[in-house]
């Protein structure tokens, strides 16, 4: 049985180098042709130009749309107006009143993303932190633990919103327990500031564990034996984690924060399936105006739904920028 298997083996060894013996002279031929230097760009042409047709095109296209009016999706078929689109967009007496704005409903947008990134990632940083710092003491089940917090990560953000949906309706579970403990029941999502805080709240829920997992790997790469010798300073609990903690961990920290930024920024999905932007608009967020803007309301505005996106890029992109060159300063200071 073994020397069949042998042979087997052998065999198969035998097709792979045939195989490879195939493919070195073509591939010698062309690094003669290309030279040794440029032929790192043939083996990375078929990925340029997945990337770029799918991402770099998409932006160009976006760009188009931006700068073009009507409801036509052919771009031969849409008008060039410039900025006007973009002009529409910004056309506010007090941008800190969405009613004194034209497109009141995009700066309604806004503000609710606003609040929605402070709120949202101060929070789930606040509570990954601990939660990372609690799970990498050696506390009993500590891999079941890390298991638990990790596995709303692992669901599709339909199927969270559903979930709390179901929980939170008019006839739903927490409902339910209340009105089994004689407690007055609540429109959770029907009510607008309680709408706002369930979407805060279910996005930490469903995105913490994720991000609990990158700082709890930014904790474990700290060298112990700087630990021992605070220890053997005699530093306090406090002293340690406010300077050898935290410093320490600011690049780990970094990266979490632009992550978590760009996400809030872009929450879509959960939000819509949970409160579908409501009541009114008092959950609408700036990704759901474009997606409704562009495809779900008639006339379908392509161009005005293509600037909206390209703003948030740019915000983004600021945001990200100030971050990272925050965090960089800190770490050289």
């Amino acid at each position: 049985m073994q020397s069949a298997l042998d042979t087997i083996g052998r065999g198969v060894g035998r097709l792979y180098a045939a195989a490879f013996d195939l493919l070195e002279w073509p591939m010698l031929a062309l690094q003669r042709l290309t030279g040794a230097q440029r032929i790192a760009w043939i083996f990375l042409l078929p990925n340029l130009v997945i990337f770029g047709t799918f991402t770099f095109l998409p932006i160009i296209l976006n760009f188009f749309y931006a700068t073009s009016g009507s409801d036509a999706i052919l771009l031969q078929d849409r008008p060039y107006v410039g900025l006007d689109n973009f002009a529409t967009l910004l056309a506010c007496e007090n941008y800190l009143q969405p009613n004194s704005c034209e497109r009141d409903i995009f700066w309604r947008a806004v503000h609710n993303t606003a609040w929605f990134v402070v709120l949202q990632v101060g929070f789930m940083i606040l509570f990954s932190l601990v939660t990372a710092l609690i799970l990498n003491r050696d506390i009993p089940f500590r891999g079941f633990f890390r298991s638990v917090f990790f596995y709303p990560v692992l669901l599709s953000p339909v199927v969270v919103a559903l979930i709390w949906k179901w929980v939170l309706q008019r006839f739903g579970v927490l409902n339910a327990a209340l009105e089994g403990a004689g407690m007055p029941t609540v429109n959770w999502l029907v009510d607008a500031d309680w709408a706002f805080f369930w979407i805060v709240f279910v996005s930490i829920w469903a995105h913490m564990g994720f991000y609990t997992l990158i700082l709890l790997a930014g904790l474990q790469s700290i060298p112990s034996d700087v630990y021992e010798a605070a220890e053997m300073d005699g530093a306090s609990k406090w002293r340690v984690f406010s300077r050898i903690t935290m410093p320490l961990l600011m690049p780990t920290m970094a990266v979490v924060i632009v992550l978590s930024l760009i996400r809030a920024v872009q929450a879509f999905d959960e939000i819509f399936v949970l409160t579908g932007g409501g009541p009114g608009s008092a959950t609408l967020l700036i990704l759901q105006f474009i997606y409704e803007t562009g495809f779900a309301y008639q006339p379908r505005l392509y161009g005005l739904a293509a600037a909206a996106s390209m703003l948030m890029a740019v915000v983004l992109l600021v945001l990200t920028l100030v971050q990272l060159r925050a965090t960089r300063s800190r770490a050289e200071g």
